[in-house]
């Protein structure tokens, strides 16, 4: 009898534990419901009547590069207001958030190898490097130095010459042959169920006191006379990969610095390993290069550039997008982050062509500064919104006012997903929101708590802020020379861009804010 009395209460309380489940999913669904009505007005104006590919077009054919604080960018942000204004936005701005040293742009530049055999060579200045007076005929010569003794080895021999000064990088065959695969099905899964915990920090070694940097290696070689700097860090095929001169971080962009450097020139592996092959069998290297920069006389302010579609009765209260601006500039980049960029331009000219009429105010943001330090996100994070654990900053009016933050800048793959950055309290509300894609493949919810991009600037002060679980692509990637319009999956970025539409309208729509991970 007891036995069957204790089997009687556990079928009971297991009823109980699920009607209790029932109701409290009723009530998150009643919480946060699925605008269906509307999600149709967005797929069918984002499939059916997407700006997207000409808006990517223009960007990377176009516009171009678009290195923080250049020329280039200025122009680029330029043209982020006239769309802005276009689609309908307001409170449209362009506004400062630091001093970010002088701009710098690459106006021209070519590189030939002369002897012993001719051929153009494919390659690009490092940004904040100068440029050279007139075209140049120049000896190659191999200098890898590290250490203070390899110093000593070139004591009066670089002079005039330009010089190899980084090993011949090994070339990765495979990246291109075999390509990249989507995730799959159980790669999803595995996500899902089995988020990955940040590992700890590895100790840095203890620094070995004969290693020089690099500051101090392109130093001596300008004391010593060499001309130009050719170095080549791409295992990737055909790609050039380059970015900054080393220092240029740390004295802020200085023109002063930059002029007073040598020229720095990234060369594509093949070319560059020709070089280094036929110098090591003591056959002479000669080659010319022509080189212009324009650096600019006066230190300005980096910007970011906004707009809004105003909210009605909880108008202070914001939900954003964004995805940074900035690129590097030997290519248009245009999957880092030019695709980014486009979609949430599509995203708020969706929600504007289909009437949208959020609760919240929408705003979207365009970074400068992500590629060097996601500078541009956070400071505006801290002059909005402001810091909690730093009491300098204090928190600001509008932190309590803020919902949530999406942003896009892993590359062009379609959404899978949503990391929830350790929120579990939105669990349940992105499983919802997710609901009227899962024929897009957008089914995986990952708590993975994800860096390196502008999320990060929100997510550090406790705002809730979000990454989508983007599919892996193949193609040449951001940071180089090859990465174009032409190695984009267009039709991803559309389903993006309608994917992001919806989440930003039903977070809009919401009376209360997005739970945040700290009270």
């Amino acid at each position: 009898m007891k036995k069957y009395l204790h089997t009687m209460f556990t079928i009971l309380l297991l009823l109980l534990l699920l009607a209790e489940s029932h109701v409290n999913g009723q009530n998150i669904d009643q919480q946060y419901p699925v605008d269906w009505e509307m999600v149709a007005k967005i797929r069918e104006e984002g499939f059916h009547r997407s700006e997207l590919p000409n808006t990517l077009s223009y960007m990377t054919d176009v516009l171009g590069a678009r290195l923080t604080n250049s020329q280039d960018m200025r122009r680029a942000q330029a043209w982020a207001m006239e769309e802005m204004k276009r689609i309908g936005l307001e409170n449209r701005k362009i506004e400062p958030f630091m001093d970010y040293g002088v701009s710098w742009d690459n106006t021209y530049f070519s590189l030939h190898l002369l002897e012993p055999d001719y051929q153009v060579m494919v390659g690009y200045p490092i940004a904040h490097t100068p440029g050279i007076t007139g075209r140049k005929k120049l000896d190659v010569v191999i200098a890898d130095i590290k250490t203070k003794a390899d110093q000593e080895k070139f004591k009066n021999k670089l002079k005039g010459k330009a010089v190899l000064a980084t090993p011949p990088p090994i070339i990765d065959l495979t990246r291109y042959s075999e390509g990249v695969q989507r995730w799959s099905d159980e790669e999803l899964r595995e996500k899902a169920e089995k988020p990955i915990p940040p590992g700890p920090r590895k100790p840095r070694p203890p620094a070995n006191p004969d290693l020089i940097t690099n500051v101090e290696r392109n130093t001596f070689f300008k004391e010593e006379g060499a001309v130009v700097i050719l170095e080549s860090r791409s295992g990737w095929p055909g790609a050039v990969r380059g970015f900054a001169r080393p220092g240029a971080k740390i004295d802020k962009w200085a023109r002063e610095e930059t002029l007073a450097h040598l020229p720095i020139v990234a060369v594509n592996p093949e070319h560059y390993n020709r070089m280094y092959r036929i110098l090591e069998r003591d056959i002479p290297v000669k080659i010319k290069i022509e080189i212009e920069t324009t650096v600019g006389k006066k230190v300005q302010k980096a910007s970011n550039v906004l707009g809004e579609i105003p909210g009605s009765v909880k108008k202070n209260e914001v939900v954003m997008l964004g995805a940074h601006f900035d690129t590097w500039h030997a290519s248009p980049n245009a999957s880092d982050n030019t695709s980014g960029v486009a979609v949430m331009l599509e995203a708020v000219r969706i929600l504007k062509a289909v009437g949208a009429k959020p609760r919240k105010t929408i705003r979207i943001a365009l970074w400068s500064g992500e590629e060097q330090g996601i500078h541009g996100s956070r400071e505006y994070v801290y002059k909005h919104f402001g810091n909690p654990d730093d009491p300098e900053i204090g928190l600001k009016p509008g932190y309590k006012k803020f919902s949530a933050y999406f942003n896009q800048d892993y590359g062009p793959g379609q959404y899978r997903g949503i990391h929830l950055q350790e929120n579990e309290h939105v669990r349940q509300i992105f499983t919802s929101w997710m609901e009227p894609f899962k024929d897009l493949g957008m089914t995986t919810i990952s708590s993975q708590s994800v860096g390196s991009t502008d999320h990060v600037s929100f997510d550090r002060v406790g705002l809730p802020a979000f990454q989508f679980l983007q599919d892996r692509v193949g193609g040449t990637g951001g940071h180089t020379n090859m990465d174009y319009y032409d190695t984009l999956p267009i039709d991803d970025l559309k389903k993006n861009a309608v994917i992001m539409a919806s989440f930003v309208y039903h977070a809009a729509k919401l009376d209360e804010k997005l739970p945040r991970k700290r009270n």
